[in-house]
């Protein structure tokens, strides 16, 4: 990604904001960052999800990045798991993590 996502970031790091629409560049910096959250291949639950982005954002209700993170393909769901795009958890031995 080329655009920095520092003005998004607290010290420690956790995203702070949600660009605006006009900053579609800002926002697709930011949910690459985020897809960094997850393993590929691995299977989360929504709750981990929730519990994954509350970690690392200070946003009041962190899950509305979900829907960014599904509909801009970083996430992919099958309505009760989550897994990042490029990895999709193999077979009948992946379970939701939580």
């Amino acid at each position: 990604m080329t655009k920095s996502i520092t003005d998004f970031q607290d010290e420690h790091g956790r995203i702070t904001g949600w660009p605006s629409d006009r900053r579609v560049a800002h926002q697709q910096a930011i949910l690459h960052h985020l897809r960094g959250l997850f393993e590929s291949g691995v299977s989360y639950g929504r709750a981990e999800v929730e519990r994954l982005l509350a970690d690392h954002t200070t946003l009041e209700d962190p899950s509305v990045l979900i829907p960014e993170l599904v509909e801009g393909d970083y996430l992919v769901t099958d309505g009760q798991t989550y897994w990042r795009a490029d990895g999709r958890p193999g077979g009948a031995a992946a379970e939701p993590r939580g």
